[in-house]
């Protein structure tokens, strides 16, 4: 899972991939239904460009505690984000940080 908007940086993009960037925010989206939890990203994206947090993890799951033992959440967390302007790219999280079961996004400067 790798996204980035037209423009940005190539090394930001890399860098965002090695866990460069300092996570200074997190969302677990763990026990929440579809529309909870893209009421819940939107919420707390607004909240990290309010507060100026640049680099957020969202945690989406694995789908170990599906119906289908399926991610449910991953497809639909990768999905709203590239809807978002103020996203300007984002990851899967490195193994330490939570690997497939989490996304790590580059958000823009509320300065910009």
């Amino acid at each position: 899972m790798l996204y980035s908007r037209p423009g940005v940086p190539t090394a930001a993009l890399r860098k965002l991939r090695r866990g460069g960037w300092v996570i200074r925010g997190e969302l677990d989206l763990h026990g929440h239904t579809g529309d909870e939890a893209r009421m819940a990203v939107a919420a707390f994206l607004n909240r990290c460009m309010l507060e100026d947090r640049r680099c957020v993890r969202i945690i989406h799951g694995k789908g170990h505690g599906s119906k289908n033992r399926l991610p449910v959440l991953k497809n639909k967390v990768r999905h709203w984000l590239m809807q978002r302007e103020d996203v300007l790219a984002f990851c899967q999280a490195r193994t330490v940080d939570g690997g497939a079961g989490a996304v790590i996004v580059l958000l823009k400067s509320s300065s910009r």
